[in-house]
């Protein structure tokens, strides 16, 4: 694949977060948000939005379509599960229309747009572990990378099993690194 590409469409596939910065976790620094405040549609329509707000913004300052791809796939058309699973749990009298807690889609296309789409779910995935040991990042790169192929979101892009295999491989090497996380070599002999 070409990691220049990777890059770009990773510094750029968020940007429409930039609308609504308050609305998403890793802006927000208090126990309070004000999704608290909506219904749990209104909300996952604000989540769902910044994909489309930052093909808006690309488009008017005439970024190649090969960036903005990045910005359509980065999702897929996958749920906004914290808030659909909160609304089946809290309103399970009421009918759910699952398709406004989905991402519109395409899933990825290429093996660039498919890496993207991993690392974006692992990087926010590990935000969430309380003791990142190499047993905890292992079991979320495994966990998160699994549900995407369940959820053929990556049927579309050319990426390999071997592929799978070495981003696997590299993510859990990435986050060891950043989190500090030191192998137990006696526990290996």
């Amino acid at each position: 694949g070409n990691s220049v590409l990777v890059r770009a469409g990773a510094l750029y596939h968020d940007i429409g977060k930039v609308d609504n910065p308050q609305y998403f976790i890793e802006n927000q620094n208090t126990a309070v948000s004000p999704h608290d405040k909506l219904p749990y549609e209104q909300s996952a329509q604000i989540i769902i939005q910044h994909v489309h707000k930052g093909i808006e913004i690309l488009r008017k300052n005439q970024i190649p379509e090969a960036i903005i791809d990045f910005i359509r796939t980065h999702h897929g058309n996958t749920r906004v599960d914290y808030f659909y699973q909160s609304f089946l749990k809290n309103t399970p009298e009421k009918f759910v229309d699952e398709n406004i807690f989905r991402y519109p889609g395409p899933i990825p296309f290429s093996k660039e747009t498919g890496v993207l789409m991993l690392a974006d779910s692992v990087e926010a995935a590990s935000r969430s572990l309380k003791n990142p040991d190499a047993q905890n990042i292992n079991d979320i790169v495994e966990r998160i990378i699994n549900y995407k192929l369940e959820q053929n979101q990556l049927d579309d892009c050319d990426l390999t099993l071997k592929d799978i295999e070495t981003i696997k491989l590299i993510f859990k090497t990435m986050l060891m690194s950043i989190y500090h996380v030191r192998i137990d070599y006696q526990q290996n002999l």
